[in-house]
């Protein structure tokens, strides 16, 4: 395959910046880099607050682990999820004892069918996850209508939609915490990492203390000192406030973290020009339904097809040309062995649809204007255009 999914996204400067940096110093475990990158990411999102961790996944997992600790829920309360997103978000429902309440999504902007998201609502319902998918924001104010005067957390997902804006305002920063991920075929990487951001400062305590162990000496130091008056009789170094994971990050992960930062924007500004080409090649076939999305941050080339044959056979012909795919996301994770039990046939159509009808192809920044060329010829072959 010469078009793929991703491309190797470090090049020599990365590779020099690790190495000049390992030439520096001993210490590769957290520390100062680490803090260093959230600090910079915080700037960057226009958040308060942000915990480096080891995957998007353990960031998902500290967002679910961490407010219920917080707010002290109940095990079997309910957490509202979309049919369409990875599933690492609602693994770590599960694996809290809360109950994953799946909703079907639109073909608008790939996000909960708003209708159904209402009616799913019940007095167990603790927090709503959302995921803005493929780079598309979900309707923020819509769902915050929804949830009126409720005490409902709103948790984002934006592993796919880092830089996505709404009314100017980044995805990550309407919620009451939120999830990226920098995974190796994301909107920048650090090979492997994700941050969660948030602007409430004890979501943001429990979440250091959780991303290692629960301990006390974790959080920031203007804490310590009243702390370590309320245990003395613990050597402080040791000293679990709350259970916790080991999801830490390295210094060499923060270290690749800052350099892809400074080059952010100008990926998102490659991937939206893209996506804008992409459209206008497809506008020509009416076989495809398109998702224009104000504020978007584009992060693949989706197709939807209307026609479930006519779909295979263009993920076929494409595949012989050298051009790789993939399902949209896992499709409707209810057909997944692990979530089966939750599948209702009746309730999530248009989840179905994309499972069968969609896939997409890689976007970034270096898919330049002969690639795009060239997906012209072939959409302009396979449908008998001129």
């Amino acid at each position: 395959m010469f078009w793929k999914l991703q491309e190797d996204i470090l090049k020599q400067n990365d590779f020099k910046n690790l190495t000049n940096f390992i030439k520096t110093t001993k210490r590769f475990t957290q520390f100062t880099k680490v803090r260093e990158f959230e600090t910079e990411f915080a700037k960057w999102q226009g958040c308060k607050y942000c915990v480096y961790v080891n995957s998007g996944s353990s960031a998902n997992l500290l967002l679910i682990n961490a407010w219920k600790t917080l707010k002290n829920w109940s095990n079997q309360d309910e957490i509202i999820v979309p049919a369409v997103t990875w599933s690492t978000n609602i693994a770590p429902v599960i694996q809290n004892n809360l109950i994953p309440v799946f909703v079907d999504v639109n073909l608008n902007d790939l996000s909960f069918n708003y209708e159904q998201l209402e009616n799913s609502i019940t007095p167990k319902t603790k927090a709503i996850f959302i995921t803005h998918l493929l780079g598309f924001p979900a309707d923020i104010n819509k769902i915050k209508k929804i949830i009126g005067n409720r005490d409902i957390i709103i948790l984002e997902d934006c592993c796919e939609s880092q830089g996505a804006q709404i009314g100017g305002i980044k995805v990550g920063n309407f919620g009451d915490g939120s999830a990226f991920s920098f995974y190796w075929g994301h909107h920048m990487t650090t090979v492997e990492g994700g941050m969660i951001c948030t602007n409430d400062e004890n979501f943001y305590k429990m979440l250091l203390l959780k991303r290692s162990h629960g301990l006390a000496r974790e959080l920031p130091k203007k804490y310590h000192k009243e702390i370590k008056k309320l245990y003395p009789d613990i050597d402080f170094r040791f000293l679990f406030l709350t259970d916790g994971f080991n999801v830490r990050n390295t210094e060499l992960h923060a270290v690749i973290g800052l350099a892809q930062l400074k080059k952010i924007d100008s990926f998102i500004q490659a991937r939206n020009e893209n996506y804008k080409l992409f459209l206008d090649i497809c506008s020509n076939y009416d076989d495809l339904i398109l998702i224009k999305s104000e504020g978007m941050s584009a992060f693949v080339f989706q197709f939807i097809f209307k026609n479930k044959k006519k779909k295979e056979e263009f993920q076929k012909f494409i595949a012989e040309n050298g051009i790789e795919s993939r399902p949209l996301i896992s499709g409707n994770l209810l057909r997944q062995p692990f979530l089966k039990k939750y599948y209702d046939s009746t309730r999530f159509k248009k989840a179905d649809f994309l499972h069968t009808n969609a896939f997409y192809i890689g976007n970034n920044q270096f898919v330049n204007k002969d690639r795009m060329n060239l997906l012209d010829s072939l959409m302009k072959r396979f449908f008998g255009k001129k």
